[in-house]
């Protein structure tokens, strides 16, 4: 006899993603991804910048030493900028294919941004709009 299914409450499911989201996560030195969708053409980007981290762990511009900030239009030149039709495309770019070094450090910055690419591959086959966790 099999076991009953578990009922799965969507609801409880957000609760603790959002909750696990507030946690506090040390900042990759290895840099950041920014993450958007093309509709038209089909494909997810991400754009790959660099930064260092500061004495008490910010995220700085490695060429000012400046914090960058969290909100708001900050101009710089990604260091790679990154595509991919689908979640897994877009890994192998980065992690298998980059032409130079791997530009992730930190396994948790790994799993992160398989999620965020799960969820930009997700949007991206649905035509719903993408935002960036």
């Amino acid at each position: 006899m099999s076991e009953p299914a578990i009922t799965v409450n969507q609801a409880e499911l957000q609760a603790l993603d959002d909750h696990l989201s507030k946690r506090f996560i040390k900042l990759d030195p290895g840099g950041y991804f920014i993450i958007y969708l093309d509709h038209q053409q089909g494909l997810i980007y991400a754009k790959h910048f660099t930064n260092t981290i500061n004495h008490v762990g910010l995220a700085c511009d490695p060429g000012t030493g400046q914090p960058l900030p969290v909100r708001g239009n900050v101009q710089r030149e990604p260091r790679e900028i990154y595509s991919g039709r689908t979640a897994k495309e877009l890994c192998i770019a980065i992690f298998e294919n980059s032409q130079s070094s791997c530009p992730i450090t930190c396994l948790d910055h790994a799993a992160y941004l398989g999620r965020e690419f799960m969820r930009a591959e997700a949007a991206l086959v649905s035509g719903a709009a993408y935002v960036q966790d």
